[in-house]
């Protein structure tokens, strides 16, 4: 019987071997660029000259960076292999969006720049199809940088605040409609809409939005910041084109493919449009998010990327178990928030000695989750305040001017596993000990203002929700099943009866 430790050689040695081939076809690529040619003289201001052989090597001789100038994804004859590249890379993600459920999708692009400044790019594009346009509509979501990319590109911005509906806020349709009526919908150049958030924040109702903004004549942005790997965001936004309008939706590549920080993806139905937003892009742009992007694709390949997508799902169950007992160990429980396949929220006690001392106790419990190697938590409590360009935010941090309680939340986000939830999970519990020996709490009702919402009332609340369906008789799961059934909810209907709750008959994938 051969061993154990055979295969684990048999598999190190496959996976260097890999790493050997994926090396050697980035290096063939970027071979194919006449600025590397031993007999090329350049005389220009750019030449891919790179002093540092350390830099060079990080990004295999591809000094050139992308595009040319005034065009980010035009094909540059001297980088031949950087262009190539782009056009690889561009491909591969195409059949990312549609493989995870937005198949209608007709093209998209990368930009060298994170969310924030894609936003900005397709703000400034889509001004071009409404010129007199000042206001984007955006429903408020606790997050500078999708707030500061509408005021970057010139507009005004027009929050919307969100309906507090059991323990979730979720966008007030009425108050949208209000808002395009009172300002004109030819002075509305778009809504923002959002698809991934912290909770008890959930997903915009898109597929309303979306209809609303091809009643109205009004664009339509989303921002699915890290949606790619939650099937309940794809899913919507697929309807939300198929029932209205998009106009384009970003994503993030370091939160979605795991890469470092620095690039987006903006996609959208209308190729001709995404083409635009790529030459809105000025000059050229750095290689590094295209290449760090085009070798984690081939590194995991598509049946890799949908074991991580399913690994993430089985990691969220598991969180939000294990943060229920938690909560419940301390007094406190999990906000019940259905409709967010990726953040967790529990509330947290009261601090009896006032609004400043309580604010100073959640940045506390913040500060000792940190020191003990716990990064990502969010501890928000009522009373804090920003200013943002020409707003003021009251309960910052909360999406809502009025949260009656204060909370924390954790994501369950691709490329965790169970090990992390584990060890997160033993040292919340440890701490939040210490934490509520070291303050003064009130008394354990005092820190559940919000009252649990009784499951019958949620079960109706999401069979009559405007986008989400349900059915009667079990809830719905954070990607978009029905609970003890194994189908997935279908809201084909929504196109013409918001009210309507079908089923579709396919297994949940």
């Amino acid at each position: 019987m051969d061993s154990p430790a055979k295969y684990c050689y048999y598999e190190k040695t496959v996976q260097e071997d890999f790493i050997l081939l994926l090396t050697l076809l980035v290096l063939a690529i970027s071979f194919i660029c006449p600025l590397l040619f031993t007999a090329n003289v350049g005389v220009g201001e750019r030449e891919a000259r790179v002093y540092s052989s350390l830099v060079a090597r990080r990004h295999y001789g591809l000094g050139h960076g992308v595009g040319r100038s005034g065009d980010v994804t035009a094909v540059q004859p001297k980088a031949a292999g950087s262009s190539l590249l782009v056009q690889l890379t561009n491909r591969l993600l195409l059949d990312v969006l549609r493989t995870m459920g937005v198949r209608s999708t007709a093209a998209c692009v990368l930009l060298p720049v994170a969310t924030g400044m894609s936003m900005v790019l397709t703000l400034l594009t889509l001004r071009s199809l409404k010129p007199n346009a000042r206001y984007v509509l955006w429903p408020r979501i606790d997050q500078k940088s999708c707030f500061k990319s509408i005021v970057t590109a010139g507009f005004a911005p027009v929050v919307v605040e969100n309906r507090l509906e059991g323990d979730e806020l979720r966008t007030d349709m009425d108050e949208l409609r209000r808002h395009i009526e009172t300002l004109g919908a030819e002075n509305v150049l778009c809504v923002m809409s959002t698809t991934s958030c912290f909770a008890p924040r959930v997903p915009d109702r898109v597929v309303d939005i979306a209809m609303l903004c091809k009643e109205t004549g009004v664009g339509h942005i989303i921002n699915n910041a890290y949606g790619v790997q939650a099937a309940r965001c794809m899913n919507l936004i697929e309807e939300a084109q198929r029932c209205g309008r998009v106009d384009a939706y970003v994503q993030s590549t370091d939160k979605n493919f795991l890469v470092p920080v620095g690039g987006a993806v903006v996609a959208g139905f209308d190729k001709k449009f995404v083409d635009e937003i790529a030459k809105t892009y000025p000059g050229r742009a750095s290689g590094a998010p295209m290449l760090d992007t085009f070798i984690t694709l081939l590194s995991m390949g598509s049946s890799g990327y949908k074991q991580l997508v399913a690994d993430r799902k089985t990691v969220f169950q598991q969180l939000s178990a294990g943060l229920k007992d938690v909560a419940e160990k301390h007094g406190e429980r999990l906000l019940h928030t259905p409709h967010n396949p990726i953040s967790i929220a529990i509330t947290l006690p009261s601090v009896s000695s006032g609004e400043d001392s309580g604010s100073a106790a959640m940045t506390e419990l913040g500060s000792m989750l940190f020191m003990r190697s716990v990064s990502g938590t969010r501890v928000i409590a009522p009373g804090s305040s920003k200013v943002i360009g020409p707003h003021s935010f009251k309960n910052w941090g909360a999406h809502h001017d009025h949260l009656p309680f204060s909370y924390m939340t954790a994501a369950a986000a691709v490329g965790m596993n169970n090990e992390e939830v584990v060890s997160f999970l033993s040292r919340l519990d440890k701490t939040l000990g210490k934490w509520r020996k070291k303050f003064p709490m009130a008394s354990p009702a005092a820190g559940k203002v919000m009252a649990s919402t009784p499951e019958s009332a949620v079960s109706n609340e999401q069979n009559t929700a405007g986008q989400t369906t349900g059915m009667s008789s079990g809830h719905v799961d954070s990607e978009g099943s029905v609970a003890g059934t194994g189908v997935l909810l279908n809201s084909a209907s929504v196109c013409d009866s918001p009210q309507e709750t079908t089923v579709a008959t396919t297994a949940a994938s």
